[in-house]
């Protein structure tokens, strides 16, 4: 049983495993469509929101502020505030670094 975890197929047949793992928790993500063609998905843990977008992937931290269903994340990069508007599926980020604040909407 050892010998056979060693082998470059045992490698190989874990690696797909956790790629198939990630693609699941990455669909049972909601999407998030904002404006300027920003779209990303957002894994909700206890304290912590994680954003995974096309070329980014950040961890935001919960934030003070928010009522309701509303909460606010926040790390040096950005602002995240979910649970907003009527039916609370909308979301506004704001870059820190950049003069950019965009609204989304969670499909």
């Amino acid at each position: 049983m050892k010998r056979w975890l060693s082998t470059p197929a045992a490698l190989l047949f874990v690696l797909v495993l956790a790629a198939c793992a990630d693609k699941r928790l990455q669909a049972e993500a909601p999407l998030y469509r904002c404006e300027a063609g920003i779209e990303f998905r957002a894994r909700f843990m206890e304290d912590a929101v994680v954003l995974d977008g096309p070329g980014s992937y950040d961890v935001l931290y919960r934030d003070a502020g928010g009522t309701g269903r509303q909460a606010f994340y926040r790390n040096p990069r950005m602002r995240a505030e979910f649970g907003l508007g009527a039916s609370g599926r909308e979301a506004v980020v704001r870059y820190s670094l950049l003069p950019l604040v965009v609204r989304c909407v969670r499909e």
